[in-house]
């Protein structure tokens, strides 16, 4: 849902049911993230492409996700900030870039993107600490506007906010995204079952902090947590 509003809500971008009828180069930074792995696949359920995805060690994994054929392409982050800029840059090839999405958030990300977005452009970033350079059109995206409460009523009077925001997009697409994984079109994201249920999270965090988790979100069962279910008086 985090992919999906950013592309759609914050960057105004083509919906799947409505894709692009030309190109729309779009930058993705941390392609091999969860949110960021998923935002290509919903890019390019709605045609958008040349997508740019920013990549490291699992580019083989976003390899899968890209089409090459469409301009899609990846540009290494270990190779550096200024050959990160020019590798998008050249990914363009002369076209604007107007839309990015920094799945990543971190560092030089959005100083990054900066450089190489046209001064109409727009940046969508995951965590409010992105720094972009100024004047760029930084537009938040977290995922619990959507499950903010409805509007009270007053009264007994209907809510006086009606307009239909971030709440009744996601009410429409957790559906969708249903339908996508039913009928193949949508896949969810790699995972590995970390063992001993709740006994897993130090190694889970361990492997989070030592940079394990490419491409790839851990999943702990509760119950195969030691003594999980027993009755205790």
């Amino acid at each position: 849902m985090t992919a999906a509003l950013g592309l759609y809500q914050r960057l105004e971008l083509p919906l799947p049911f409505r894709p692009a009828t030309s190109p729309i180069p779009l930058v993705i930074y941390g392609g091999s993230s969860a949110v960021g792995a998923f935002a290509i696949k919903l890019a390019t359920q709605s045609n958008i492409h040349p997508i740019i995805a920013i990549a490291g060690k699992s580019s083989d994994f976003v390899e899968k996700l890209i089409d090459r054929s469409k301009g899609d392409t990846i540009v290494d982050y270990r190779k550096g900030d200024e050959a990160v800029v020019e590798g998008i840059k050249q990914a363009l090839g002369g076209k604007k870039l107007l839309h990015a999405y920094d799945a990543t958030a971190e560092g030089s990300t959005g100083s990054n993107i900066s450089k190489a977005l046209d001064k109409a452009g727009v940046v969508t970033a995951v965590l409010p600490t992105v720094k972009v350079a100024e004047g760029v059109d930084l537009r938040q995206t977290n995922v619990g506007s959507v499950h903010k409460p409805e509007p009270a009523p007053t009264g007994g009077a209907a809510p006086k906010d009606k307009t239909l925001g971030d709440r009744e997009f996601g009410s429409i697409f957790f559906p969708l995204f249903t339908r996508g994984l039913a009928h193949g079109w949508f896949t969810p994201h790699p995972h590995q079952v970390i063992p001993g249920g709740l006994a897993g999270v130090e190694e889970a965090l361990k492997n989070l902090e030592a940079g394990k988790a490419a491409a790839v979100k851990y999943v702990l069962r509760i119950a195969d947590t030691e003594g999980a279910g027993q009755d205790k008086l």
